[in-house]
């Protein structure tokens, strides 16, 4: 099974996750999701959704990008998984995925959770 970090190398956070991973010895892959060869698909934030175990994709949504961005609080989830397929910075970071869990790294301690 390969641990798969979502990562974004602008965000600080992100960086710090990575980071964390190493000096704890962890071995993962990661995707560059910001860049269109490593985009999301629906499928695959509806999966991540499944993995984390929530109802909504509101719970790895960036609330300030969303503000930002214009995304309506009473937008569906249908929705927001298409704003998010649209524009990526909507999607929080670090996201750990391991198998048939997946976390959002904040705080970044998180991605351990899942090793």
């Amino acid at each position: 099974m390969t641990y798969i970090v979502l990562h974004n190398p602008n965000c600080s956070t992100s960086r710090n996750g990575l980071a964390l991973l190493d000096e704890k010895g962890v071995s993962y892959e990661v995707r560059k999701y910001m860049n269109a060869g490593d985009a999301l698909s629906e499928d695959e934030l509806r999966d991540i959704a499944k993995k984390m175990g929530v109802d909504s994709p509101r719970a790895f949504l960036r609330d300030k990008d969303a503000k930002k961005f214009e995304l309506p609080e009473t937008a569906s989830d249908d929705e927001v998984f298409a704003a998010m397929i649209d524009n990526p910075r909507l999607i929080q970071r670090p996201i750990g995925i391991n198998g048939d869990k997946a976390t959002l790294g904040r705080p970044i301690d998180k991605l351990l959770d899942i090793v």
